[in-house]
């Protein structure tokens, strides 16, 4: 298995939120798909046949990375800032 290694950079004040009802520290800045990755979330959804699904494109151009966003089903993780307080949720079924 290959694990992200997290190169150094400057990063923007913490943010807090939940995926899936743990907490998630991110950093304003960033991408829900980032802070996901960086946090070491294995899937970020889970297709009909109980595969689960990561970012493929990064840049917005498929779904792989959609998750439920404050109730908001197939959002785009790549797409969004994290922000304080978000509410995300595994994208079943997708």
């Amino acid at each position: 298995m290959v694990t992200a290694i997290r190169m150094e950079a400057p990063r923007g004040p913490e943010v807090r939120f939940t995926f899936d009802g743990a907490p998630i520290t991110g950093h304003t800045g960033e991408t829900l798909a980032a802070a996901l990755l960086a946090a070491g979330i294995p899937a970020f959804g889970i297709t009909r046949q109980g595969q689960p699904r990561l970012p493929f494109c990064n840049m917005g151009t498929c779904f792989d990375c959609g998750v439920r966003v404050d109730g908001h089903p197939l959002v785009r993780a790549c797409l969004t800032d994290v922000r304080e307080g978000t509410d995300a949720r595994t994208q079943e079924g997708s």
